[in-house]
């Protein structure tokens, strides 16, 4: 795996590359992921949440796009060491450093 994009520029969401970006994750899409949880909480039929999750996707594939735009070296250092480990965050510490020191969180 050499990039988290693909050649048109739109993010690959593989498991490296999402477990990469889950604090940054976490940080920029917490209200959509909030509402979404409330929303399935609240009905559990599957329909009445697509329009959340749609815009859970969104914020996602936006700031992962956008974290590749500002840091492309340092993210993809970090997704290809974490797609090679297996995703084991201790074996990519030092990527992950170089990772978050370029794009800190916002």
């Amino acid at each position: 795996m050499a990039s988290a994009v693909d050649p048109a520029g739109e993010p690959i969401p593989t498991s490296a590359v999402l477990t990469a970006a889950a604090k940054h994750i976490q940080f920029n899409c917490q209200a959509e992921n909030v509402a979404f949880l409330k929303c399935k909480k609240k009905d559990p039929n599957p329909e009445k949440c697509l329009d959340k999750g749609r815009q859970v996707t969104r914020c996602v594939l936006t700031l992962l796009k956008d974290l590749h735009q500002r840091c492309t070296t340092e993210m993809d250092g970090y997704v290809g060491c974490m797609y090679y480990n297996t995703n084991e965050f201790d074996l990519c510490r030092k990527e992950q450093e170089e990772f978050e020191k370029k794009c800190p969180l916002a």
